[in-house]
């Protein structure tokens, strides 16, 4: 006989994030940024190419975030492929110390949301180191460890975000560009946050 779905605490403390209980406040108040990074590369000698966000609360937008970034280094030509973003593009962009700023206002008071969050926060938080800039501390939920927590196995073959996409007929699919990959996160999250809705969340 089944045990019923496991709760949402136990699910994401499994999956090494904080639990929306944890979070200290009701969903349908909480502001939520979900951002996607575009980089060179995923070494830790890469940078960022691209920042885009979106805002939400209560599953309404608020607003959004998206700027190019001068990464002052070379663009492999494989990852330009990849992206569609070219040294030519990112030339007259601003740079990352120019960008985090403007970024962290647009974010605060705010949960981080990030399909695969390590990778995106994980560049965030250096750009801030290597610039003097303090890292607010983000509350950070991924959506990676939410839909294998969430979905079952055999619903989906992977929990890629395009493959996420296509099982939520994202109106939007994401297309390696930052902007469009987050608000297709966003869509993304909101399919999973309905999932756990009768888990008392």
């Amino acid at each position: 006989m089944s045990e019923g779905p496991p709760s949402v605490r136990a699910m994401t403390s499994t999956l090494l994030q904080p639990s929306f209980e944890d979070l200290g406040r009701p969903l349908a108040t909480t502001p939520f940024v979900v951002v996607d990074l575009e980089t060179t590369g995923a070494g830790a000698d890469a940078s960022i190419t691209e920042i885009g966000a979106v805002r939400v609360r209560g599953g309404e937008v608020e607003g959004e975030f998206q700027t190019l970034v001068n990464p002052h280094a070379h663009i492999p030509p494989l990852v330009s492929v990849l992206t569609g973003i070219t040294n030519a593009m990112v030339a007259g962009a601003p740079r990352v110390d120019q960008v985090v700023p403007p970024f962290l206002e647009f974010a605060r008071g705010a949960v981080l949301v990030a399909h695969n969050a390590g990778f995106d926060v994980g560049f965030l938080k250096r750009a801030c180191a290597a610039h003097d800039l303090a890292w607010p501390g983000f509350g950070v939920l991924d959506t990676v460890a939410l839909a294998r927590g969430v979905l079952l196995r055999d619903e989906v073959p992977n929990v890629k975000l395009a493959t996420l996409a296509r099982h939520f007929r994202v109106s939007e699919p994401p297309n390696h560009r930052a902007l469009t990959d987050a608000r297709a996160t966003v869509t993304v999250f909101h399919k999973l946050l309905e999932r756990v809705g009768n888990l008392g969340v």
